[in-house]
C-alpha cells in the first residue's frame, strides 16, 4: 500500500505541474463551470416556477442538493476520469498498452490513476457551494456534510466502475467513444431525483444504470431521509461493481492482442 501511495504522489505531482502550464485552460474551466451551473440552476428554476413539487414531490431545496451531487461528480469526472480512462482506447490503438502490462504495478491502478486535472475543481466548488446553500435553507446539521462523504464516495466509486467497463471493451472495439457518450447522456439524469421519472424509468435508473445511487441516494443520507435499506444497496452495489470491473478487465485482456506479438 505504501509502494502504491507514493506512486500515486508521483502520478498526480508530474500531472498536476504539466497541466497548469496551460494555466488559461483553467479560467475556461471555471467559466464552462458557472455557465454548466447557471443552466442546471435555470432549468430548476423554471421547473418550480409553477410548481413547488415539480419533481415527484421534492421541494426546490431538495432538487438543488442533487443538482450539487451531480456538479461534484461531474467535477470529479473531470478531473479523475476523462484524463485517464479516455486514453486507454489510445492505448489499445497504438500498441502502448504493451509497456502499462509490463510494469510491476497493477495495470488497472496504472490506467486509472496515472493522470488528474485541475480543470474540474469549479465545477466541485460550485456543486459545494449549492449543497451549502440547500442545507442551509433545509436547516442540515453541519455534521451531515461529513457523514455525506461516505455516499458521495460510493458514488463515485459506482461511475468510476461503469466507465471503466465501459473504457475496458476497447479491447475488442476501439471506437468506444459512441458508447461512451450514450452513457454520458445517461448519467446526465442524475440531475433531477429519482422520483422526478416515471415508474419504468426509475427502475431503469436504479439497478440498470443506477444513477439514483449517485445522486438521489446521497442527497437523501445529506437530509436525514435515506433509509437503511437504500444505504446498504449503494454500498453493495458500489462494491459489486468496482469488483466486477476488476474481474470484466482482467477477461478483457486475455483478448488482447499485443503489438509486439
Amino acid at each position: 500500500m505504501t509502494r502504491y501511495l507514493k506512486t500515486l504522489r508521483l502520478f498526480w505531482t508530474t500531472a498536476v505541474a504539466a497541466e497548469m502550464e496551460y494555466r488559461v485552460n483553467f479560467v475556461l474551466s471555471a467559466c464552462n463551470a458557472i455557465g454548466a451551473a447557471a443552466v442546471g440552476l435555470f432549468g430548476l428554476e423554471l421547473l418550480y416556477s409553477h410548481n413547488e413539487n415539480a419533481l415527484g414531490g421534492w421541494s426546490w431545496e431538495q432538487a438543488l442538493t442533487v443538482l450539487g451531487l451531480f456538479e461534484i461528480l461531474r467535477g470529479m469526472t473531470t478531473s479523475f476520469l476523462d484524463p485517464n480512462l479516455t486514453r486507454i482506447v489510445r492505448y489499445v490503438y497504438e500498441g502502448t498498452l504493451d509497456f502499462i502490462l509490463l510494469k510491476p504495478i497493477d495495470s488497472q491502478f496504472w490506467l486509472s490513476m496515472r493522470n488528474v486535472s485541475p480543470w474540474g475543481v469549479p465545477d466541485m466548488l460550485i456543486g459545494l457551494g449549492i449543497l451549502i446553500f440547500a442545507g442551509v435553507r433545509m436547516d442540515v446539521p453541519a455534521g451531515m456534510y461529513i457523514v455525506g462523504l461516505i455516499p458521495v464516495a460510493l458514488a463515485m466509486l459506482v461511475l468510476y466502475s461503469l466507465w471503466f467497463v465501459f473504457a475496458s471493451l476497447s479491447i475488442w472495439y476501439v471506437k468506444i467513444w459512441n458508447a461512451t457518450e450514450v452513457l454520458r447522456g445517461l448519467l446526465e439524469a442524475g440531475r433531477y431525483p429519482r422520483a422526478a421519472f416515471p415508474g419504468l424509468v426509475q427502475i431503469f435508473f436504479t439497478f440498470i444504470v443506477p444513477v439514483a445511487f449517485m445522486t438521489t441516494v446521497p442527497a437523501q443520507v445529506l437530509m436525514q431521509e435515506a433509509t437503511v435499506t437504500w444505504m446498504l444497496a449503494e454500498a453493495a452495489i458500489a462494491i459489486g461493481l468496482f469488483l466486477f470491473s476488476r474481474v470484466f478487465w482482467r477477461f478483457a485482456l486475455r483478448y488482447y492482442t499485443s503489438a509486439s506479438s
